[in-house]
């Protein structure tokens, strides 16, 4: 049997899911070229027939093929949509199982170390589990990307008494119980800083702090701790600098040379490159 690319990409696909080549291979076979016997079909996807029909009964545990009741029995492929939605539903029932049974263990303490985060799927997961988790206070440093994935997450948590407060980069429509400010030099933080910012501290117990790529698919640094002390500091860090931004007379003179981006400190021309940094658009005495 002749396997095209769109069909080796669909056998992919349903590997993904959890099938065995075999079982995708057969599925695919009953799809493109219509019903068959277990000969057949094992003629078609070049396997020995117990093999075939060994995979024919898991395919028929998880509702992929249809077989008649006639000798030498036929079997049929189940619609894609159908057999999609049966196994959505069989993965939510797997999940909220598993979520049940792990929530029954006891969580373990903190430890104090710090750890890395190499996915950005998980960098945004941890994000969503420390705002649900989040029980005083909340302080957030957000570029627009991981802002606009954690916009309803922040609202929520706000929604339920928390007290959400942050730095933003860019015109931010308001958001329900959140205190958002514009970040102080936000338009050279945007064109300079090499990823999008997502850096997040909940009740100076656990702090995430992560250099996306702009898309979010991908991360370049992320760490996370559950550590009091270092997550306390974190917080005294972003707290000062979200109620600075409120100070006007700050924002000039000698203190603006206390600023990152006022400063511009060896390690800062080091992470964004030797090129002078621009006069802040928010504030023109702000400079490298």
């Amino acid at each position: 049997m002749q396997i095209t690319s769109d069909q080796s990409e669909a056998e992919q696909a349903l590997t993904a899911l959890g099938f065995t080549e075999l079982e995708a291979r057969i599925y695919c076979a009953l799809l493109t070229s219509g019903p068959a016997t277990g000969y057949r079909l094992a003629k078609l996807v070049g396997k020995a027939p117990p093999n075939v029909y060994q995979a024919l009964s898991a395919l028929s545990r998880k509702a992929a093929v249809l077989v008649d009741d006639t000798e030498p029995r036929t079997w049929r492929a189940a619609r894609p949509a159908e057999l999609l939605a049966v196994l959505g539903g069989t993965f939510a029932q797997r999940q909220e199982e598993a979520q049940r049974r792990l929530s029954g263990l006891a969580t373990a303490p903190a430890d104090d170390r710090i750890y890395q985060i190499t996915d950005p799927d998980q960098v945004v997961e941890r994000a969503r589990a420390m705002l649900a988790g989040a029980r005083d206070i909340v302080l957030f440093d957000l570029f627009e990307a991981p802002l606009a994935i954690l916009r309803d997450p922040l609202e929520a948590t706000a929604a339920r008494g928390v007290t959400v407060a942050g730095l933003v980069y860019g015109p931010t429509p308001p958001m329900a119980g959140v205190t958002a400010r514009p970040a102080a030099g936000a338009s050279v933080a945007r064109d300079r800083w090499p990823g999008a910012q997502l850096t997040l501290v909940v009740d100076a117990a656990e702090h995430l702090v992560a250099l996306m790529t702009p898309a979010m698919d991908g991360v370049r640094r992320a760490i996370w701790s559950d550590s009091a002390y270092l997550s306390c500091l974190q917080h005294s860090g972003l707290s000062a600098e979200i109620r600075l931004t409120g100070v006007e007379d700050a924002a000039v003179g000698p203190l603006s040379r206390l600023s990152l981006l006022g400063a511009a400190p060896r390690g800062l021309r080091a992470l964004i490159g030797p090129e002078p940094l621009p006069p802040s658009h928010e504030n023109p005495e702000i400079v490298a």
